[in-house]
């Protein structure tokens, strides 16, 4: 996205509102969607070279706390991101890792398992100049012949109404 790669989730950085968007049963068939807001607020780490984002998930059965980790690592141009869920203090989820293409969007992968079964997990950022950042997650139970999208998160300034 950057002549410099390591600054690709810049236009992160800062405090949002976030709308999400999550399906309730993944790769089940299902159809159905909860919605619900939450906070975010991210920063450099890592002398730049990552970020951290704190957030606060306003479920509709009680709020979480949750923390994303991303680090660029110069010699693969390549970021990790890693998840780590507040009801779940003990377990670092799998990193996916990618990055951005020039058109800004930023394309991430792992493999990893649901309900005990292989899957494979994309992260797509969408952070495309003049637009409010997105996020997607989707899952791929036949090895990215198709995806399902379970999640989207729609980032709005936190001064912004």
């Amino acid at each position: 996205m950057s002549a410099n790669p390591s600054h690709d989730f810049d236009f992160l950085i800062g405090d949002w509102r976030v709308s999400h968007r999550r399906l309730n049963h993944r790769l089940a068939g299902c159809q159905d969607w909860t919605e619900f807001d939450g906070l975010s607020s991210a920063r450099l780490v890592l002398g730049g070279q990552g970020n951290l984002d704190e957030n606060l998930l306003h479920l509709p059965g009680g709020s979480y706390r949750a923390l994303t980790l991303r680090s660029y690592d110069p010699a693969s141009r390549t970021w990790a991101i890693w998840w780590l869920d507040g009801r779940h203090p003990g377990q670092l989820d799998v990193p996916v890792r990618g990055g951005f293409d020039a058109d800004g969007v930023g394309s991430f992968y792992a493999d990893d398992q649901l309900d005990g079964r292989p899957i494979r997990v994309r992260f797509l950022w969408l952070a495309r100049t003049g637009q409010a950042p997105r996020w997607e997650q989707a899952f791929s139970a036949d090895g990215g012949q198709s995806w399902e999208t379970n999640w989207t998160m729609d980032f709005h300034p936190q001064g912004e109404q």
